[in-house]
């Protein structure tokens, strides 16, 4: 048995609690684990460790939290911020199973946002959509459900027209150059660009001749 000597928040970090067992320092824990003990109190090797078992999940939930505060983030995100922060995988399975049922780490609700976002204001191709999504762990079927129903001449269309102011006064052969290159960098595929940036075209030139796609190749 081990007896606790002094119990001295941290400087820095007065969240956290340094523990003195005979007159030695020997941890620290959370404000919140650390918050029943007393000087005198004396802690035997299993009590210790339960301790610091509590300890490591509330260090990784708060961290979680913390990550979450930015945007929200796929399971993989957060598990790959929590290894980082070196807390152990079981703790991370413990942490993501709590995100779960609290309902703050879900993929499914994660990728329709991500997808919604995405589209409102800054729309690309359900190709480049996808990439995106799978680069932040999610698989196939998650990704798939989530671009069920996007459409990428809808995109295209939504893209170029928060282009195109800044391609106006521009000739046909100028215009229909920059606003392809832009919407290829977004993913489109030519047989998707082509008959938007015609489109486009013929809204800014209401009151002029209109060209046909057939004339403009």
């Amino acid at each position: 048995m081990k007896k606790i000597t002094a119990l001295v928040a941290q400087k820095r970090n007065p969240n956290r609690v340094n523990i003195y067992l005979d007159g030695e320092y020997a941890f620290s824990l959370a404000r919140i684990v650390a918050a029943w003990l007393k000087v005198g109190q004396e802690l035997d090797e299993e009590k210790i460790k339960r301790l610091q078992a509590e300890d490591a999940r509330e260090r990784a939930i708060q961290q979680a939290l913390l990550f979450l505060s930015y945007r929200s983030r796929s399971e993989s995100e957060i598990r790959q911020n929590l290894l980082k922060h070196e807390i152990p995988e079981d703790v991370i399975e413990q942490t993501l199973q709590r995100l779960r049922q609290d309902g703050l780490a879900n993929d499914d609700q994660f990728a329709q946002a991500w997808v919604e976002n995405r589209s409102a204001f800054r729309p690309r191709s359900r190709h480049m959509m996808a990439m995106e999504l799978r680069q932040k762990g999610l698989d196939d079927e998650t990704v798939s459900t989530a671009l069920e129903a996007v459409d990428d001449e809808t995109l295209a269309y939504e893209a170029a027209q928060k282009r195109v102011t800044r391609l106006k006064g521009l000739k046909w052969v100028d215009f229909r150059k920059k606003l392809s290159e832009f919407l290829a960098r977004r993913g489109f595929s030519y047989s998707v660009i082509a008959p938007v940036v015609t489109r486009i075209w013929n809204e800014v030139h209401t009151n002029e001749q209109h060209f046909e796609e057939e004339d403009m190749t």
